[in-house]
């Protein structure tokens, strides 16, 4: 059997797999595995070597000729020779026993010495063998160069992954500071406007009253009424949002009639429907089910169809329909209208959450910009997916994929129970 070596590239696909590999920059013009292989093999005056780490694809080999890899094979398992040994030579009692295997996998040899790359006294990562056809012994001051050097190696990648989870820390805590600033800056602009009215009417009726009159009165006292009720609904989706931001939501999937979610939706909208003169119209059939959280769904829903009917049209016999089916282990749920449409640049920032004031609806309702964005976190909560299709003057249809209830007691089966139910079906 001869080693049958690859050149690091295209022959390399899984490259991307190698991840200790990939800290010590083997794809690159600074590639610390070659550069420790080729020093160690001057230390030990040996002329080929192999470095592997355990459940990477590859093994690494450098010679004279140079740097190239070869599939690690299946069942490859140095460790059953080297056990908790740092390394093992020739009088190792398990090197004749680890010689013949390693011929076995193409590697001819008259020396070999293997070092195991310890990340600490029960823990390997990897392992690094040097081999040729001379004779003589390895020099045992070399050996112990060697070993230093590898126990440098391990002490490097450590540093690396420590740096790297850190670095990720750092990034998610400062993605996490952005989403606070960025809901504070929410808060202080959506917010700012409705008090100002509120605080000038109520000044107005409390200074002002004995000199207006009771229509007068009764305008404020609606305003004052409508203002108050819309900034309660805005500051109720800032904190939903920010509870979603910080996943402080409890996702708990249960199977259930997606027309139980539909018909709510329709019911507690069906009056602004009706004031503005569009028909409002749920298609989605009896006896689908969903396996998902009923109270998000139902949000993304009525999120859905508000929109809908906010940027449709009044007295134009607008229409918004929900839909619904089911395609092999989804359901696909639709909400049609035939409003105002979107433009390319709309779309492209919709489930971004918007710090100005959001487009005014056709009868000038106002939005906090954040009910799409609580839509696509509520979906992805619920292992959906949400898509858009609309152009400008010709309606929008909004499409959400759930997945389907695929046995009554669903929800009380454990992930791996879940993958296994499914397979059997």
């Amino acid at each position: 059997m001869k080693l049958n070596l690859l050149e690091i590239g295209q022959n390399t696909e899984q490259l991307s797999l190698c991840r200790l590999s990939l800290i010590l920059g083997v794809h690159t013009e600074n590639n610390l595995i070659h550069t420790f292989l080729k020093v160690a093999r001057r230390l030990l005056n040996v002329e080929k070597s192999l470095l592997g780490f355990h459940k990477e694809p590859y093994i690494w080999h450098t010679s004279a000729s140079g740097f190239g890899a070869f599939e690690t094979p299946p069942d490859l398992n140095l460790l059953t020779y080297l056990k908790n040994a740092d390394y093992l030579d020739h009088q190792h009692l398990a090197y004749t026993e680890m010689s013949t295997y390693i011929r076995t996998l193409g590697v001819e040899h008259k020396r070999l010495i293997a070092f195991n790359l310890k990340a600490s006294e029960t823990h390997s990562i990897g392992h690094v063998v040097f081999f040729d056809q001379q004779t003589h012994p390895f020099d045992e001051e070399g050996i112990r160069l060697v070993q230093e050097f590898a126990e440098g190696l391990v002490g490097l990648i450590r540093l690396s992954e420590d740096y790297n989870e850190l670095k990720e820390m750092y990034e998610q805590q400062c993605a996490l500071n952005f989403s606070k600033t960025k809901f504070f800056q929410i808060i202080a602009h959506d917010l700012r406007a409705p008090f100002h009215g509120l605080l000038g009417f109520s000044e107005v009726l409390a200074e002002e009253r004995d000199t207006l009159d009771e229509s007068s009165v009764q305008s404020i006292s609606e305003y004052l009424y409508d203002n108050a009720k819309s900034t309660y609904n805005l500051l109720e989706s800032l904190l939903t949002w920010a509870m979603a931001e910080g996943g402080r939501f409890v996702y708990h999937p249960i199977n259930f009639e997606l027309k139980q979610s539909s018909k709510i939706v329709c019911d507690v909208l069906k009056s602004l429907a009706l004031k503005k003169q569009i028909a409002l119209i749920d298609r989605i059939p009896d006896g689908i089910k969903v396996n998902a959280d009923i109270n998000m769904i139902t949000s993304v829903l009525q999120n859905l169809v508000s929109n809908a009917l906010k940027f449709t049209p009044t007295n134009q016999q607008g229409q918004v329909i929900l839909y619904a089916s089911v395609e092999d282990d989804l359901v696909r749920i639709q909400v049609q209208d035939t409003g105002l449409g979107m433009t390319e640049e709309q779309i492209r920032n919709l489930f971004k959450p918007n710090l100005v004031v959001s487009v005014r609806g056709t009868a000038e309702e106002k939005g906090a910009g954040l009910g799409l964005v609580l839509c696509k976190r509520f979906v992805d909560l619920n292992h959906g997916q949400v898509f858009v299709d609309s152009k400008e003057g010709q309606g929008t249809t909004f499409t959400v994929l759930l997945p389907k209830a695929l046995n009554e007691h669903q929800a009380l089966i454990l992930p791996e129970q879940a993958v296994a139910q499914k397979e059997k079906n």
